[in-house]
């Protein structure tokens, strides 16, 4: 599985999107978009992607360009993982 479909599966599980992640691209917007995506929905996805991928997130790393887009959210966990 790829990084995309590892984000967009974490995605689905912790906003509980029922299957709509499957459809996201790239360019998707997640913050302000996703009605799901709310500030205690950010905290849960942040402590899912610091255990799915063993990475460690930064208070600094947190603010709306890592998540703007499904995009800018693969980008940011590659280059926390070093892929």
């Amino acid at each position: 599985m790829d990084l995309k479909q590892q984000v967009l599966q974490l995605l689905s599980t912790v906003l509980n999107l029922r299957g709509r992640a499957e459809k996201f691209e790239l360019d998707t917007p997640l913050l302000g978009s996703l009605p799901e995506l709310d500030s205690i929905a950010v905290v849960s996805l942040l402590t899912a992607m610091e255990d799915a991928f063993g990475i460690t997130v930064d208070d600094d790393d947190v603010d709306g360009r890592t998540f703007a887009t499904v995009g800018s959210l693969v980008e940011y966990i590659k280059a926390k993982t070093g892929t």
